[in-house]
Formats: C-alpha cells, structure tokens, sequence
C-alpha cells in the first residue's frame, strides 16, 4: 500500500521504470546455465579387431546439445590406464597394429550455448591381431566362487587355428569394473581373501603356430563368498569362534533406489532384506578411473526390509571430471555378504 502512494505521488514515469526493472529481474533468474548432462553414457559398436571400424554412439543428454565431440583412448587389457590416442577424433575409429592387446573406449563431449559436459563408453574388448583366431563360444570358469575353493577355466571354442592358449585373471567389482590379479595366470585359481564379495573373470588368449592371437573373456562367477563364523561360549566363559554355517540362513540383500549429487555432496536411498531381525553393515565404496578406492560403512537395524538414506561428501580425487561410481553391499552379524549393486554419476 506504502509502494502504491509513493508510485502516485512520483507520477507515471516512475512506476513504468519500477516495473521494467521487475520484468528484467525475473527474467534474470530464470536464464540459469543449463549445460549438457548425461542420462545415458556412450556406447561403441563394431569389432575390437585390428583393422575393423567403431563407431561411436552419443548417448543420451539433457538441456539439448548442439554439438558433440569425440577422443578416442587405448587402455589396459583390463580397463583401466586409459590415454588419449593422438589425432583419434572423430566419431568412427579404425582399429590399428598399436590397439592389440588393449582395449579402446570414447569420450564423447556434448556442446550448447552454455557450456560442454563429458561422458565415457564402457571399454571394448581387447582387440585381436588381424590374422589372430576367433571365438565361437565364449571361455568358461568352474568350481565354486567361495574363499578356500578351486576355479578352473576353460578356453572355449575357437576357429582360425587356435593351437595354445594363455589365461589372466581379473577381480571385478562389476561387470566391467575389474582390474588384473598380479601373477594369476594359469588355467587354475585359487581364491583368496581379497576376493571377497568380488566376482571372477577370465581372460584367454588363443594363439597360433604363426603367432597370431585373439582375445576372449568368461561371464562373471556369483559373488565370491567368505567363511562365515560364530561366537559360542565354553563352559569356563572362554570366547571360541569356530567356522560353520547356519542350515536354512539366506544372505541379506540390498538394493539402490537412487544416487543423487547436489554440489559437493552425494546422497543415496538404498532397500535393505534380512533373513532374521538384528544389525546389518552396509559397507559402501567410492570408485573412480585412475583413483585409489575409498570404503566407508553404515550400521543399520531390519526387522525384515527397511529403506535408508544416507550422503556424504566424497575425497577430493573423487569430485573430478569424470564417472563417479558407488558400489554397494551389506553383511549381516552371521558374517553372510549380499551381492554387490552399483550406480555412478558424472562430476
């Protein structure tokens, strides 16, 4: 009322300044950056083979991208150590001499009026020579995924001349999230400790009497399990844990239901099953490209299901540009571990 009378009193003039001013400031907060934002990464399609063409899909971006951009990089045998490849830039690929034994991935930049965003595709397979054997069914692994026990890989069926064949094992947080295990290269593995709540994969390479060579990798086996333990008391109140199983128990489960960024912060709601009542830790790990590993853990309380939130703020060397991944399991007081489930974002 008090702003109206003074409009009156200051005449016309002023009131249509005051009300361009209010228009613009409205306008202003509304004309928020809006970069490009990935929904879906990159993918590649072709054969990971000396000589072949890729080519690079965009994935899918929010806030309407007129542009994109390509880099394609040459990495590991198991993913990771990626590097730019020099003048590798356009949407399709050639597979050259210098990409056997490795694997390649692309990263794609989307580009609008405010700004680009980066995503990553998955790696390929590893690529094989030219003239190098191929398989007709996958490598295979058997024996049972638990700490103590025996795996034993099988080549698969191969055609072009296979006459030898080489083996390396790798420890997968996912699917594609794995990385070499050091010395681990014959058709026989033992499983160890660090093995734990990971997956098993392996990789054959088949050679032939002239020295050409083609790359296959085996499905994942189930979870790795651990000796699961008890706490009993002696009559004389001594602790004793001895190694057993309870008949009838099921591990817990866990679930994601969301992984959000808001700024610096990261936030989770995660679904939590238990066989019984009792106390649960869910056992959380940041994991990043070229960047140490980071574990934290929650202590939660189930009757049967429960639904938990949780956030935090990730290092430093995790806020980076780049694929931000959070791997997820629980283990409950019986020491049984749920599958692994993970989600990622871009920073």
């Amino acid at each position: 009322m008090r702003l109206r009378k003074s409009l009156r009193r200051a005449g016309p003039g002023l009131g249509v300044v005051v009300l361009v001013l209010a228009a613009t400031a409205i306008f202003v907060a509304t004309a928020v950056a809006a970069v490009p934002s990935n929904t879906t990464a990159p993918s590649i399609s072709g054969t990971a083979r000396e000589g072949q063409t890729l080519t690079a899909s965009n994935g899918t971006w929010l806030n309407t991208p007129t542009s994109f951009s390509y880099q394609w990089q040459r990495c590991n045998i198991d993913g990771t150590g990626c590097a730019d490849i020099s003048g590798a830039t356009s949407q399709t690929y050639a597979v050259v001499t210098a990409d056997v034994d490795h694997r390649v991935r692309v990263q794609v930049t989307a580009t609008n009026a405010d700004g680009h965003a980066s995503a990553r595709s998955d790696p390929t397979e590893v690529v094989s020579a030219t003239a190098g054997p191929t398989d007709s069914t996958k490598p295979t692994i058997t024996g049972t995924a638990a700490l103590g026990d025996e795996l034993t890989a099988h080549p698969g069926s191969w055609t072009g001349g296979a006459v030898s064949y080489a083996y390396q094992w790798l420890r997968c947080v996912s699917d594609l999230n794995c990385t070499t295990v050091t010395g681990a290269t014959g058709t026989t593995y033992g499983v160890r400790s660090a093995d734990v709540g990971m997956h098993l994969r392996v990789v054959v390479r088949a050679s032939t009497s002239a020295g050409a060579h083609g790359w296959a990798t085996s499905d994942p086996t189930a979870t790795v399990t651990g000796t699961t333990t008890v706490t009993t008391t002696t009559s004389s109140t001594t602790t004793v844990v001895q190694t057993t199983t309870v008949p009838g128990h099921k591990a817990p489960t866990i679930a994601f239901l969301s992984l959000k960024r808001s700024g610096a912060r990261v936030f989770i709601r995660v679904k939590v099953c238990s066989d019984g009542p009792g106390h649960l830790t869910i056992i959380e790990r940041d994991n990043k490209a070229r960047a140490l590993s980071y574990t934290r853990k929650f202590r939660v309380t189930v009757a049967s299901c429960g639904t938990f939130a949780f956030h935090w703020t990730p290092a430093a060397r995790f806020r980076t540009h780049g694929r931000y991944v959070v791997t997820l399991r629980t283990v409950d007081s019986l020491g049984y571990l749920s599958r692994l489930v993970s989600r990622s974002l871009l920073f």
